[in-house]
């Protein structure tokens, strides 16, 4: 094979593979051929680079802090519910999380 011949067929697979050029069955072809494939990313999915969700899973990892603050009862008017991407029992302007027999006071940032 001449460099010709070479330059030419690296050239037309590079064209074939970033312009997108796909082959689908017709129904005669028993096997469908395609050079690209559809991206199988959706936003709103965890792990999507741009998704809510793991913006904000990521987010809330870095910012809820436990501390060495334990309590074996929570204070009267405490209310459990969903706060910073984690479910915790607010008291006032504090956070806790139930761990073991006490609850932890966590820092939400």
């Amino acid at each position: 094979m001449t460099y010709s011949k070479l330059f030419f067929a690296l050239g037309f697979a590079g064209v074939l593979t970033f312009t997108g050029f796909h082959i689908e069955g017709q129904g005669s072809t028993p096997v469908p051929v395609g050079f690209v494939t559809p991206a199988g990313a959706a936003i709103g999915r965890p792990l999507t680079p741009l998704s809510y969700a793991g913006v904000a899973r990521r987010t809330t990892r870095r910012v809820v802090t436990r501390t060495t603050t334990a309590i074996a009862v929570l204070p009267a008017g405490c209310r459990y519910g969903p706060y910073y991407g984690g479910y915790y029992y607010r008291c006032g302007g504090y956070y806790y999380a139930k761990s073991g027999n006490v609850y932890v006071q966590v820092i939400v940032q």
